[in-house]
């Protein structure tokens, strides 16, 4: 319909008579039913006002609106969830609109007032719940998921309307937490909390140069939230949104140098990680360490204050009993170690200051360790759980402590420092030697290696062959996943150098994993997919990735040591069942990867004695009929697949390298053994024997591809390869 008939329309359906009606009247019920009526005439309002050329009939618009608005924001805050939506999106679409404008009108403003008050009202909890919500009960969970499911739509509202309105928006914003913290602790929970999250949700709209500079009034809202001192801080609701909102606005603290001291007062006093509830107490450790990331160098000259507001936190981790459940209760402790570390290890702090504090954290730490360990030795079993969480803590602890110091700092700067985590690591590893079979403990001091791996380098080698000798003891299949993991961060990062522990352990491993792996691929069907199978199957898929990284790296030569070769075998055999047969065409591409590096490492041409005795008659008879030919010629090698492209790509590159390194040995037996049982005319023989000898490799792969095509079509899919 025009725009122009249907404004003339929607006046004189002389709704003005309605709106009057549901401001006037307290009927819910009625509100209610009349609720939808005005959102859609305000919708089709606002569309008549976009999609009008003519200035009158956009004048008459605004003025249906204007007349329409107060009625709509009545109805939002008197109707069900739905009509509330549906009002939103309208209002969403209205401030939209108002974008391309350069002033607003008084009455605009007015507006903004208007829908910013009904945004707030909307999304202040019931009191009826403010119990439930501080202790965090069943109705307070349900309560809470309810209204940030609600509040969502009306803050990307809010974030409209502060685009659109930023000084009225953020005057708002200034005035409720005014008139919230100046009423009294016993009802104004609700009220500080939703201005808080107001505030918060403010910031979404604000790019981090307007947060920087503090531009509009977040010079003045800033600084307010920081030297507010909220009655009811000891609020869950109010504690969580007040130190939630603190960090967002933290980049504004990073140029205002002089707010430190106040954001250092809220995380660390009563409201932050000393709250009495142990929800906020952990949420305020997780955001301190965030703020002290940002804030980092800027924080050097309160080093010794935060650690002296942090001494009693950190003295729960060194001096717990661990015949009692404190431990249950507490934060974990990684944030707050992680913000000390961060703070600590940087080289701003003088070489001296920081050796004594991180020997301060280090140390009790690591006596308390010691002292459990040899408590477990004349342990009541009753007591074991409570010192193995107590152990884990302090692992997770330590852990923390070494993110806050770089590779850099601990190998050449200051070595001093890398030296104390060495020592620490020692201490760690004993763990392993008391509790071989706890699988919490493994994976926590598992994690502290990878760590000291990333920061000490190849210092850590003389404490790894220990640590490995106590992680293969007693090895389940997840168990040994990780193993193998470690050991492939150790080749990633070292190379060759860790030729020497490699050939150490690499027969314990594949003593383990050969004999518990099934050589013909598992079972399928009803029955199969047990958690059981579902280990054995990861083991095998990060075994594939061991070998392939092995072999990138130069280390093939550890197949051949005189105790790994007894194993060389089933290796190869797995190998070439898993690239024949596996679904996962991206094991099978690791697999066929591998076969194409051994073939390089160890087939040199000419030769005169074989490297690894009847490896290339192995390659020839078995890996290149069966793999590179039988398997491909199989109809669920789908060759619209990308992934299965790229694994064809490798099957030609290794025919393309066996050609090289075998000549006429691997030509003769693959066209005489392998095209005769595929029925493949001899034309197709020769054209091919020509490709492989040429030297372009993507003009081979493009005729093979055909060559397998065309022998599917003569078989009809009726001849089974394999």
């Amino acid at each position: 319909m025009d725009p122009q008939a249907k404004i003339t329309l929607l006046r004189n359906l002389q709704l003005s008579r309605v709106f009057g009606l549901v401001t006037e009247n307290n009927d819910s019920e009625l509100v209610s039913r009349v609720a939808s009526l005005l959102t859609g005439y305000a919708t089709e309002v606002l569309e008549c006002s976009k999609h009008s050329n003519s200035e009158d009939a956009k004048g008459v618009s605004m003025e249906l609106l204007h007349e329409v608005l107060p009625s709509v924001f009545y109805a939002m805050r008197s109707c069900e969830v739905d009509a509330t939506f549906s009002a939103v999106q309208f209002l969403s679409g209205y401030f939209a609109t108002m974008k391309s404008l350069s002033t607003m009108t008084e009455t605009q403003q007015l507006h903004v007032g208007q829908i910013l008050e009904v945004i707030r009202v909307l999304i202040q909890f019931d009191p009826v719940y403010r119990y439930n919500l501080h202790a965090l009960d069943k109705i307070g969970r349900e309560e809470e998921d309810r209204m940030a499911e609600f509040r969502k739509d009306l803050f990307v509202l809010l974030c409209s309307v502060g685009r659109v309105a930023p000084d009225v928006t953020q005057i708002f914003i200034r005035n409720s937490l005014a008139i919230a913290a100046a009423s009294s602790s016993d009802r104004n929970v609700e009220e500080v909390e939703v201005a808080l999250s107001l505030f918060f949700a403010l910031g979404e709209s604000l790019s981090d140069e307007a947060m920087r500079t503090g531009s509009g009034m977040l010079k003045e809202l800033v600084p307010m939230l920081l030297s507010t001192r909220f009655p009811c801080h000891t609020s869950r609701l109010v504690a969580f949104v007040f130190l939630d909102t603190i960090t967002r606005y933290i980049k504004f603290v990073q140029e205002n140098t002089q707010y430190i001291p106040l954001v250092l007062a809220a995380f660390l006093d009563d409201r932050g990680i000393h709250h009495p509830n142990v929800n906020v107490s952990r949420r305020a450790s997780y955001l301190f360490m965030r703020v002290v990331k940002l804030l980092k160098a800027k924080l050097v000259p309160f080093i010794d204050t935060i650690l002296q507001s942090l001494q009693d936190t950190v003295a729960r981790f060194t001096t717990m009993n661990c015949n009692s459940q404190e431990f249950l209760g507490l934060e974990d402790g990684s944030h707050i170690f992680e913000a000390i570390a961060l703070l600590i290890g940087m080289e701003d702090v003088p070489l001296e200051k920081q050796s004594d504090y991180l020997s301060a954290l280090l140390t009790p730490l690591c006596q308390q360790v010691e002292v459990l360990l040899l408590d477990s030795k004349f342990q009541n079993p009753e007591e074991s759980p409570a010192k193995i969480a107590n152990i884990q803590q302090i692992i997770m602890a330590i852990n923390a402590l070494s993110k806050g110091f770089s590779v850099r700092l601990v190998t050449a700067s200051r070595p001093a420092i890398g030296l104390m985590f060495k020592q620490t690591l020692d201490v760690l590893i004993q763990i392993l030697v008391v509790y071989p079979k706890t699988e919490p403990l493994r994976c926590k001091v598992t994690s502290f290696i990878h760590r000291m791996v990333d920061i000490l380098g190849a210092s850590v080698f003389p404490y790894l062959p220990k640590a490995l000798e106590q992680f293969l003891a007693e090895t389940e299949p997840m168990e040994l996943v990780d193993i193998l993991l470690l050991i492939n961060q150790l080749i990633c990062k070292f190379d060759t150098a860790v030729r020497e522990i490699l050939e150490d352990v690499y027969p314990a491993i594949a003593s383990r994993i050969f004999n518990i792996l099934p050589r013909d691929g598992f079972p399928s069907g009803p029955g199969s997919n047990t958690e059981e199978i579902r280990e054995l199957q990861e083991l095998q898929r990060t075994l594939y990735t061991f070998l392939h990284v092995i072999t990138t790296h130069d280390l093939s030569s550890i197949f051949l040591s005189p105790k790994s070769r007894g194993y060389l075998d089933p290796m190869m055999q797995l190998l070439l069942y898993t690239s024949c047969n596996s679904k996962d065409i991206l094991i099978r591409k690791s697999c066929v990867q591998i076969f194409i590096r051994l073939i390089k490492d160890w087939c040199i041409r000419p030769c005169s004695e074989e490297k690894v005795p009847g490896f290339q008659s192995f390659v020839i008879e078995s890996f290149a009929v069966n793999c590179c030919l039988y398997s491909v010629l199989d109809k669920s090698f789908e060759f619209h697949d990308t992934n299965t492209l790229v694994l064809f790509g490798e099957i030609v590159l290794a025919q393309k390298v066996m050609y090289e390194k075998f000549g006429n040995d691997f030509l003769v037996h693959f066209v005489l053994k392998g095209f005769p049982a595929a029925h493949c005319p001899q034309e197709l023989v020769a054209r091919y024997c020509q490709k492989l000898q040429d030297n372009d490799i993507k003009a081979l792969k493009t005729f093979y591809q055909s060559l397998i095509e065309n022998l599917r079509l003569q078989q009809n899919g009726s001849f089974v390869f394999r």
